[in-house]
């Protein structure tokens, strides 16, 4: 596919601020490190040579104890793979864990209580345990995976309904326009986070946690989608008045042509600037909103819920709430890093002088 030479000079021009460059290259590798977080953080091993059988727990089935000779009351309950490393000391078996070994939802206890642990090496918290005897970084680590991936369908599916409402709103014109206008002012005066409250309040319990999520991403996609409507409006305006929207429109091009092959790809490019900054306000609702306790639901690993944990003991757990506050001023700054140099990048009035 050739692209146009236009674009070039902006992804050149996206290039050439470099904090926003370099801040995309490491969002993009977290993220895609987030995908095999497994691998580098949780309670099940990397591989077992057991017997001369080697076998790969992190994407299998649960085992049970006595999968590995194991003939006591652990013979019937799921592994515990740090217990089974120290059973093997001394032996050909072999268990290799991940540098984090503990999983975001495995409870450390002290003596048989639950309670959050200070930052120990030895025991490999490096963060600390939150109030449960949940592993801090653990928490982080997937609690980024979701939140960031959480963002990006938030922002995908806004982009479909804003886009595709404001653009048909510009083409279209006259009494569509209107009505929609006044459809669009009536949605947007809907208090946002009384509809969530009413909402997840009579949600069952029952309902699994994935569909619990989904709930949510909707009903913040339908109440996010109207800002970009009236952009996108005006950018179709000012596309169709030009000469080669009616040139198309003259040749005999479709309704549905003139809108995907001429109007879009010539409004996509101010869109583009927008989407960073969607980014940041999803995670940084969905943050909002599980500190509140009516976002993501329990287990669920939260940098809110992290947040919520440790102002509630910031006296005698310190280390919750200054481990999340970092992890969050860290993401929101990145992506407002590539959110700067994509608006700096794209902005039309660097591309309009002759020359």
């Amino acid at each position: 596919m050739r692209i146009n030479p236009l674009t070039l000079r902006k992804l050149k021009r996206f290039q050439a601020i470099k904090r926003g460059y370099y801040s995309a290259i490491l969002l993009g590798f977290l993220t895609f490190l987030s995908l095999f977080s497994e691998l580098f953080v949780s309670d099940r091993a990397l591989f077992v040579s057991y017997n001369g059988q080697w076998s790969f727990p992190t994407y299998a089935d649960v085992e049970l104890g006595a999968a590995y000779g194991l003939d006591d009351q652990r013979a019937m309950i799921p592994v515990d793979y740090r217990d089974l490393q120290r059973h093997f000391e001394g032996t050909d078996n072999v268990v290799v864990m991940p540098v984090v070994p503990w999983g975001p939802y495995t409870n450390d206890t002290v003596d048989g209580i639950l309670k959050a642990q200070a930052p120990d090496g030895q025991r490999r918290h490096y963060l600390g345990t939150d109030t449960t005897g949940r592993d801090v970084l653990a928490r982080l680590i997937y609690g980024f995976r979701t939140a960031i991936f959480f963002a990006l369908a938030f922002t995908v599916l806004t982009y479909m309904i804003g886009v595709s409402v404001g653009c048909a709103m510009g083409y279209f014109g006259g009494i569509f326009d209107l009505l929609f206008q006044r459809i669009i002012e009536i949605w947007s005066n809907i208090p946002f986070l009384y509809m969530v409250i009413i909402v997840f309040s009579v949600i069952p319990s029952s309902f699994e946690v994935t569909t619990r999520i989904l709930l949510l991403l909707l009903i913040m996609v339908l109440f996010s989608w109207t800002g970009l409507t009236y952009y996108m409006r005006t950018e179709t305006y000012k596309e169709k008045a030009r000469d080669y929207t009616a040139a198309a429109q003259v040749l005999g091009a479709g309704t549905v042509r003139v809108l995907f092959k001429h109007i879009l790809p010539n409004t996509i490019a101010t869109m583009m600037t927008f989407v960073p900054f969607t980014v940041v306000s999803a995670i940084g609702a969905i943050t909002a909103l599980d500190f509140l306790g009516w976002g993501l639901p329990p287990p669920t690993p939260s940098i809110g819920e992290l947040l919520k944990q440790g102002t509630a003991n910031l006296t005698t757990a310190p280390w919750i709430v200054s481990s999340a506050f970092v992890a969050l001023v860290f993401i929101l700054a990145v992506v407002t890093f590539i959110g700067e140099a994509v608006r700096e990048a794209f902005d039309p009035r660097k591309f309009t002088l002759y020359r």
